[in-house]
């Protein structure tokens, strides 16, 4: 008889073989490498000579050579570096000790408060539920911003858009969003941002109140292009979880624009020709996968608010209007109506939510379309208004809506903190478009 233990124990102690290559060159902001042969996704670590390593992530091939980008700044990296697959795709932590918590795109903590303990882990890439997976949208997800919960109605597993020029708001909204909407928790992915702006969002916007029940995922505009990808994914990859859990999550990332940059950048560097105003292909290729991951599942919900920053506030930026195509609904904020202290500054005119009419009771969905119609009438005859040409009795369409402007403007504006019920609301743009007797309403 052959005995075999001697192999046995060989083979358990034996080094396994690894697959690796080394570093050609640097191409921009690409590592290019002879290998190894792993799939677009994984990752590999590159290892200096003085024994430093680094995470990089394989995000295409060119011939035989590999092409790389590291989770980290390329100072240092030579070549004759060798690059080891790591046979494993990128992963973040999830569960529950992440509320309250502040990550960056990879999943460590930088609010100071100590590592992460005894989380699972969950890779940063899925595929969206499939389409006949996905519950009906027929709960109400209540905001307190009364223009928002009125005139667009939200519905819990929607996917709205926040579009706008720099400086008009976007982040104060999601902030009071993220504060006072009635969901189980919120994840929140800034990808982009300013390092100055991060701060002041969370203890300024957020407040505790906001963070008490909120992950936070932050990818500043410093960080490697493929880092600040993995921000929005790894935001995405938490909110799956708490949704698998039965949770309705509220998943808000400032801005999709920032993360269509980061890709720019990866597919640039990757050898992808620039078609529509710079971008390559696969920065609009990536939007889908990425926005349908949010709604509903088999059970819980994902309700995506994510922003646009639009270039040169152009409605129809490129980035926008894939992005308008993909989701159900948007919100246009103005800039004319932040220049008159109209705050949050949606425009009613350029705003819709696709779900209102299957989330809205009759009633309720007539008085948003009277609103936008009398917000409307005025804006096609606010010049004339103005200068004084517009004589009284012209139109009785236009007559009602200069009578209720006064009350539309005092509606749609909201100071920060205020929070109104569904029900008041309603009373209130009631009452503005000249329905019924005027209401209190009743101020959070």
């Amino acid at each position: 008889m052959i005995r075999l233990d001697r192999y046995v124990g060989a083979a358990e102690t034996a080094e396994p073989v690894r697959a690796s290559g080394v570093v050609l060159r640097v191409v921009g902001l690409a590592v290019v490498a002879s290998g190894p042969a792993v799939p677009v996704g994984e990752t590999c670590t590159v290892v200096a000579a003085d024994g430093r390593e680094r995470i990089a992530v394989v995000v295409g091939f060119r011939e035989s050579e590999v092409i790389l980008q590291p989770l980290g700044h390329l100072d240092g990296i030579r070549p004759g570096d060798q690059v080891v697959a790591r046979r494993l795709p990128l992963d973040i932590p999830v569960g529950p000790a992440l509320i309250t918590r502040v990550i960056d795109g990879v999943g460590n903590p930088i609010d100071g408060r100590g590592p992460l303990v005894g989380q699972a882990r969950r890779p940063i890439n899925a595929d969206p539920p499939p389409a006949l997976g996905r519950q009906p949208i027929t709960r109400i997800l209540e905001t307190g911003i009364r223009s928002v919960d009125t005139m667009f109605t939200i519905g819990k597993g929607q996917r709205l858009g926040i579009f706008s020029g720099s400086g008009v708001g976007k982040s104060t909204l999601l902030g009071e969003m993220a504060r006072h909407a009635k969901a189980d928790v919120n994840v929140i992915a800034l990808v982009g941002e300013r390092g100055r702006e991060v701060g002041e969002f969370i203890d300024k916007v957020l407040g505790p109140e906001g963070l008490a029940r909120s992950v936070v995922i932050v990818a500043t505009s410093d960080r490697p292009a493929v880092e600040r990808l993995s921000a929005a994914y790894a935001a995405h990859s938490i909110a799956e979880h708490f949704r698998d859990a039965g949770l309705d999550v509220l998943l808000m990332m400032d801005s999709v624009t920032r993360f269509c940059q980061a890709q720019r950048e990866v597919g640039l560097a990757a050898g992808e020709p620039p078609v529509t105003r710079g971008y390559p292909p696969s920065a609009f290729a990536v939007l889908p996968r990425l926005l349908e991951r949010a709604g509903t599942g088999m059970s819980g919900s994902i309700t995506g608010l994510y922003t646009v920053l639009i270039d040169g506030d152009d409605e129809n930026d490129p980035v926008g209007d894939a992005v308008r195509a993909i989701l159900d609904g948007h919100l246009f904020l103005s800039r004319r109506l932040a220049g008159r202290a109209i705050y949050p500054a949606i425009d009613p005119t350029l705003s819709v939510s696709r779900l209102l009419i299957d989330l809205a009771d009759k009633d309720a969905y007539r008085l948003a379309l009277k609103a936008r119609e009398l917000w409307g009438e005025y804006e096609r005859v606010r010049d004339l208004v103005e200068i004084g040409a517009y004589r009284k009795g012209a139109d009785p369409k236009v007559d009602l809506a200069i009578a209720a402007n006064p009350r539309l403007v005092d509606f749609m504006r909201q100071d920060m903190g205020q929070v109104y019920a569904r029900g008041d609301s309603l009373k209130a743009l009631r009452q503005a478009c000249g329905d019924g007797k005027p209401d209190e309403v009743a101020r959070g």
